[in-house]
């Protein structure tokens, strides 16, 4: 689907990555002076890939300045608010970079393929929107969308993956299991969603995900691109020397203590 033959090797991946995170630290600099607000939504298949791609962007910054967003299934009680009020909510502050880990476009996805929606809902999301990120935009927030695309060749693998692998088995849940069988119903919906929230202020990039390497990779340039940034300086940093005042054998007064068992 990506256009490569072989994957990408762990070494080349593992220094690409690196020089990308530290940017992403320099681009959390930047966000904090600043106040800058940032809403990046990542949306696809199953087994597409977005929490990896979420966690290597998350692993090396504060949480405090990228704060994901990954909501349970809604409650009774948020099933009778607006739709995008639970979502609202959790939208950044001031020097603040939110990642949902799917978002409002569960609507157009999984809600309106798996029935959880009625028809009329559906119609009136795409049509309510494209107007709603218009305000998100026109507030002065920065909304990125991604969209993972994975074919179905490497959904399989990856499912069954899942399935083998008692690390992977809380992966798996019987909507995700279903959606297998509904390839077809979640393209057409796919497309739907994109003709009707494929806008100059707030497109989608579609991200290639049968290797996963290359995608997180892409995803991240792509990021970085996305949020102009100049590299602060930072100032030089010295480490102080201990004080030796009120000195006394600190280790000495944990004996008697309880430790945990040293078994590795």
């Amino acid at each position: 689907m990506d256009g490569r033959d072989k994957s990408m090797g762990r070494e080349e991946y593992n220094k690409a990555l690196r020089a990308l995170q530290v940017e992403l630290c320099a681009l959390q600099d930047w966000v904090k002076k600043t106040g800058l607000r940032v809403v990046v939504v990542f949306e696809g298949r199953d087994a597409a890939g977005k929490g990896g791609i979420i966690k290597v962007i998350t692993e090396r910054v504060s949480p405090r300045v990228f704060r994901v967003v990954a909501l349970p299934a809604p409650s009774d009680r948020d099933k009778s608010q607006l739709y995008m009020q639970r979502y609202l909510r959790h939208f950044p502050a001031a020097g603040e970079i939110v990642i949902f880990d799917r978002s409002w476009y569960n609507r157009a996805g999984v809600e309106y393929v798996m029935g959880f929606c009625t028809k009329a809902q559906h119609q009136h999301f795409l049509k309510v929107c494209p107007e709603f990120e218009m305000y998100v935009v026109d507030d002065g927030i920065l909304l990125i969308k991604f969209w993972l695309e994975v074919s179905d060749e490497q959904q399989k693998q990856r499912f069954e993956a899942r399935i083998t692998d008692p690390l992977r088995h809380w992966k798996l849940s019987p909507t995700d299991l279903y959606s297998r069988s509904k390839w077809f119903e979640y393209s057409r919906a796919r497309d739907i969603m994109f003709a009707a929230t494929d806008t100059k202020f707030a497109p989608w990039y579609i991200v290639p995900s049968d290797d996963k390497r290359r995608a997180r990779l892409n995803c991240i340039n792509h990021l970085l691109s996305a949020i102009p940034y100049p590299k602060l300086k930072r100032k030089k940093v010295k480490l102080p020397k201990r004080s030796t005042k009120g000195a006394y054998d600190d280790q000495a007064t944990l004996k008697g203590r309880r430790f945990v068992e040293l078994k590795y």
